[in-house]
């Protein structure tokens, strides 16, 4: 299947909605306009992707306060002509205001992308560069051939640089100070 389906026009959120009215398995994202088709991901990334949801997810239903967790498929609008679906996103507690009864307005505080290799380097770099673009507070790019976790977090000054890189095999933690007291251990969101 071919990684992007090019158009002549940009495509906005309005037209992807009209020409695909019903809800179906297919993972469909625009990025400056331009429609990316994804196939289903392998059952490793789903595995990690329940994994992560189920932790920070129980992490919030203690601590209701602090946010949601969700897992793909949800839309994310960012842009009329950017709209992705995060394998995990966070809408934070200060941003609830962007939650709808169909889809997410806006940047979350904290989306996660778990390379798959239909996806790889649009998350590395295409999303990436829309999330530190749109606001996100922090973007986590998951590496299920390294076991890595790279996190990308916003400074006060605006910029969005590489603020660290974990790797399960040094058994190394994942936090972030957008959820307090929340931690994942790598060795075993990895195994």
């Amino acid at each position: 299947m071919p990684d992007a389906v090019r158009a002549t026009a940009r495509i906005t959120y309005d037209d992807l909605v009209a020409m695909f009215p019903d809800e179906d398995d297919v993972r469909r994202e625009l990025i400056d306009g331009e429609l990316f088709v994804a196939p289903s991901p392998l059952v490793r990334h789903q595995r990690l992707v329940w994994r992560l949801t189920l932790s920070i997810g129980s992490h919030l239903e203690a601590h209701p306060e602090q946010g949601e967790a969700f897992g793909s498929p949800l839309d994310v609008v960012m842009t009329p002509y950017d709209v992705v679906e995060p394998d995990v996103l966070v809408v934070l507690g200060d941003q609830r205001d962007i939650l709808t009864d169909k889809n997410v307005q806006g940047a979350p505080g904290l989306v996660v992308e778990i390379l798959s290799p239909s996806t790889r380097k649009r998350d590395l770099t295409a999303k990436r560069q829309l999330f530190a673009r749109e606001g996100v507070r922090e973007y986590w790019i998951v590496d299920p051939d390294r076991n890595n976790v790279a996190v990308y977090r916003r400074n006060a000054d605006g910029s969005f640089p590489l603020a660290i890189t974990l790797d399960a095999t040094d058994a190394e933690t994942l936090t972030t100070p957008l959820l307090p007291g929340w931690e994942l251990q790598l060795e075993r969101w990895f195994r």
